[in-house]
């Protein structure tokens, strides 16, 4: 988190938190970015979003992350919000069931409006307070493996797993944008006939984000 913010970086990767109103999500992103937790968090109005840099192997990558309301009648923002996002938290409050019962809506709208490529983590929060729950870990574990995503119980109070899903979920973006960037290496090396046409070592990766742009416990996770 001592990085700078200024510090030139070799990726920029956008990624979104979605999810129903009050499982979190804001106390998420400060806990991650700021290593902040505020009790009187208010709910967020619109859109907000947070940078943390990032090391991942020798590569440094500026994580930019969106935090939205999850009220209904901010979902005017929707195509905008997801748009150039490669990896989502998408999150669910332990002590409510009504908001896991509501994950397939949210996982329509990002499959809908969001990359074929996308980064999705399936969040539990409030694993402080387990004692009131209402949504088991095998139900969670079931819809993870259902769905092809990879799944943490967390605790933004505790600070008890956010940076692991946030890591988890980075690695993996970066390990397709690695892969593409091989592969447009190639193409531009074939296609200058072996002419550089960039500094040698600087990855690029063909990612939109010019819109408005863009601890552990154990859970079901994709093989990293």
């Amino acid at each position: 988190m001592g990085d700078s913010y200024d510090e030139e970086c070799d990726y920029l990767f956008k990624a979104v938190l979605i999810g129903d109103s009050a499982v979190g999500k804001s106390n998420l992103l400060s806990r991650f970015s700021r290593d902040e937790f505020r009790l009187d968090s208010k709910p967020t109005i619109g859109v907000e979003f947070a940078y943390r840099n990032i090391k991942v192997g020798d590569k440094l990558i500026k994580a930019q992350i969106w935090d939205t309301a999850g009220q209904e009648r901010f979902r005017a923002i929707t195509s905008s919000y997801y748009r150039g996002a490669l990896g989502a938290l998408l999150v669910y409050d332990i002590t409510r069931r009504a908001t896991f019962d509501n994950l397939k809506k949210w996982l329509h709208e990002l499959r809908e409006f969001g990359n074929p490529d996308i980064v999705v983590i399936l969040v539990g929060n409030k694993a402080d307070i387990a004692h009131s729950r209402e949504v088991e870990k095998e139900d969670a574990q079931n819809l993870a493996e259902a769905e092809g995503l990879c799944f943490m119980e967390t605790s933004a109070l505790e600070n008890l797993n956010v940076e692991e899903a946030f890591m988890e979920m980075i690695r993996k973006i970066h390990k397709i944008a690695s892969q593409k960037s091989l592969e447009a290496k190639k193409n531009d090396h074939s296609a200058a006939n072996g002419k550089a046409t960039l500094p040698a070592g600087k990855e690029v990766v063909n990612i939109n984000i010019d819109e408005v742009t863009a601890t552990k416990q154990p859970g079901y996770c994709c093989s990293r």
